[in-house]
C-alpha cells in the first residue's frame, strides 16, 4: 500500500466530522486523506474503524461517538440501518432544512462560481413523515422466504419490511394486503439472477386530496395468477381503490416497469388535486410523491414567473402539464414542451379536465421544439424549466440566451447541475434573484430548489 495513505483497513482512529456528503455520509480528514462515514454529524467526534481504502479516499464506520451533535436525534424507523430509502433520520428536522441549505450554498459557490447570493432558508414540512403518495415495493424470494420491502444500501438485497415511516398509511396497508395474498396463493416472486418467477413490483399511488388510491401489479409474464382473488381481496378491503393495473416487464432489466399496461379493475387513473387543479394519474404518468410540497415549491415558481395575464410562457420539461397548469391561471398563453409522448397526452388531458384553454403542448426535445416556435414568432416573456437530475440540455440552454426572456424560473432536484446551469445562464445575460431551498423529501439528503433569474 502506498506511503501516502495514512490508514489501512480495520484501523481504529479517532476523527472528527467536519461536513456532509450528499447521500449522507460524514466527512472526515486524516493528514489530508478524506474518509467517508455513515451516520456522522459535522462537529462530532468518533472513534471509526476502516473498512476500505482506496488511493484517494477510504470509507469507514462509526466504533464509537465520543462527542455527540446537538442536531441529533433517534432515528424512529426500525430498518433504518439497513434500508436504503433514508439518510438522514437522525438529523433532528430543524438540523435538516439547515443541512439543505448548505447544500445548495456550497454547489453555487464551488461549481457556479457566485458569491454572495441571499439564499433562504430551506421550506420544510409541519409533519415531516408519512408524506410519500406513492410506494414500489420489490418483491423476491431470499433465503426461502417470501420477502417485501426496499433495498439494502449499496445493494440489490431487499430489506423485508411491514410498514414505511414515510410513506402514506393506507398505501403501506395495501401493499401488505397484496404480499398477505401473494404469499398465501404462492404466487412466485421474480428471481433476478435466473430471470425467473412473476411478481416483480408491488406498486400503489394516494391521491392526497381525493383520497382515491390506485394498486399496479409489474410482473415477468404476461398472465397474474390468483388476479382474481387479489382484486376481490383489495377492493373488499379498501374501498379507496378505483384502479388496479398490470404492467408487464419481461425485459431482464433495473427498470421498473415495462411497455405494456393493461387495466384488470375499475379506471384507468386515478385523481389528485394541486393547487385547485385536478390531475388524472395513470400507472405510467409522473407525479410528485410529496403533493404537501409540491404545492409550497409549485407556489414559490408561479410567485417567480410574476405574471399579470399578459405574458407568454414556455415550460421546458412540462410532464403532464403540472407546473404549465399552475402558470395558465394566471398567463396569457402557455407552451409546454416533453419528451415524452404519454406525458404530453396527459398534459392534453389534464388541462381539458380543467378547462383550461390558454396552453398548447407538444412531444418533443425542448432544444429542438422551442427554436421551432420562436421561428412561428413565439417570443416568451418567462421561461420555466424543470429538467431532470442531468439538469438542462447545453443547447436548450444556448436557446434560453438566444429568446432572452424577461424572466427565467429555474425547478432543480439537483444543486450540482443547477449550479453548472446558473453559471451559463448568468454568462448569458441573466442575473441570480431569488433562491429557495423546499424540502420535497424529508429524511433524505435531496433537496428541491426554485430559482429566479432576470434578463440583466
Amino acid at each position: 500500500m502506498p506511503d501516502s495513505i495514512p490508514v489501512r483497513k480495520n484501523d481504529q482512529i479517532d476523527v472528527t466530522f467536519s461536513d456532509l456528503t450528499q447521500d449522507g455520509s460524514a466527512v472526515a480528514k486524516v493528514n489530508g486523506y478524506t474518509l467517508f462515514i455513515p451516520d456522522g454529524l459535522p462537529g462530532e467526534q468518533a472513534t471509526v474503524r476502516i473498512l476500505k481504502t482506496k488511493k484517494g479516499y477510504g470509507y469507514g464506520r462509526i466504533a464509537e461517538l465520543t462527542k455527540i451533535s446537538n442536531q441529533r436525534t433517534k432515528a424512529p424507523c426500525p430498518y433504518y440501518d439497513q434500508c436504503g430509502g433514508c439518510a438522514i433520520q437522525h438529523i433532528r428536522a430543524e438540523g435538516q432544512l439547515d443541512y439543505k441549505r448548505e447544500i445548495v450554498r456550497d454547489a453555487l459557490e464551488r461549481i457556479g462560481g457566485f458569491t454572495g447570493l441571499q439564499i433562504n432558508p430551506t421550506l420544510g414540512m409541519e409533519e415531516p413523515w408519512r408524506y410519500r403518495n406513492k410506494i414500489q415495493v420489490p418483491v423476491a424470494w431470499q433465503d426461502g422466504h417470501f420477502v417485501f420491502g426496499f433495498y439494502k444500501k449499496h445493494s440489490h438485497d431487499i430489506v423485508d419490511m411491514d410498514h414505511c415511516l414515510i410513506t402514506e398509511p393506507i398505501i403501506d396497508e395495501v401493499v401488505q394486503t397484496a404480499r398477505r395474498v401473494a404469499e398465501e396463493k404462492g404466487i412466485t416472486p421474480y428471481d433476478e439472477a435466473k430471470n425467473r418467477g412473476t411478481l416483480r413490483h408491488v406498486m400503489a399511488r394516494f391521491g392526497k386530496k381525493t383520497g382515491e388510491v390506485i394498486v399496479v401489479f409489474i410482473t415477468r409474464t404476461e398472465e397474474l395468477p390468483f388476479r382474481k382473488v387479489l382484486i376481490q381481496t383489495l377492493t373488499d378491503a379498501y374501498p379507496q381503490i378505483k384502479s388496479i393495473v398490470q404492467n408487464v416487464n419481461s425485459k431482464r432489466t433495473n427498470a421498473i416497469m415495462g411497455e405494456k399496461t393493461k387495466t384488470l379493475w375499475g379506471r384507468d387513473v386515478i385523481y389528485d388535486r394541486i393547487g385547485g387543479v385536478t390531475f388524472a394519474i395513470s400507472a405510467r404518468s409522473f407525479f410528485q410523491v410529496n403533493p404537501i410540497q409540491t404545492e409550497v415549491l409549485y407556489g414559490k415558481a408561479l410567485e417567480y414567473a410574476s405574471l399579470t395575464g399578459e405574458e407568454t410562457v414556455i415550460d421546458a420539461y412540462c410532464g403532464i402539464g403540472t407546473i404549465s397548469l399552475f402558470l395558465a391561471k394566471k398567463a396569457k398563453k402557455v407552451y409546454g414542451v416533453e419528451i415524452v409522448p404519454e406525458a404530453i397526452d396527459d398534459a392534453r388531458q389534464n388541462a381539458e379536465l380543467n378547462k383550461i384553454a390558454n396552453t398548447h403542448f407538444e412531444a418533443g426535445k425542448a432544444e429542438a421544439v422551442i427554436p421551432q416556435w420562436q421561428k412561428q414568432g413565439i417570443q416568451p416573456d418567462v421561461i420555466v424549466v424543470d429538467p431532470p437530475r442531468k439538469g438542462c440540455d447545453g443547447a436548450l440552454i444556448k436557446t434560453m440566451i438566444a429568446m432572452q426572456p424577461k424572466r427565467i424560473v429555474y425547478v432543480s432536484c439537483n444543486p450540482a447541475t443547477l449550479a453548472r446551469d446558473l453559471k451559463l445562464l448568468a454568462a448569458g445575460g441573466f442575473e441570480v434573484k431569488k433562491v429557495q431551498p423546499v424540502d420535497m423529501f424529508p429524511q433524505t439528503m435531496h433537496v428541491e430548489c426554485c430559482v429566479s433569474l432576470e434578463k440583466k
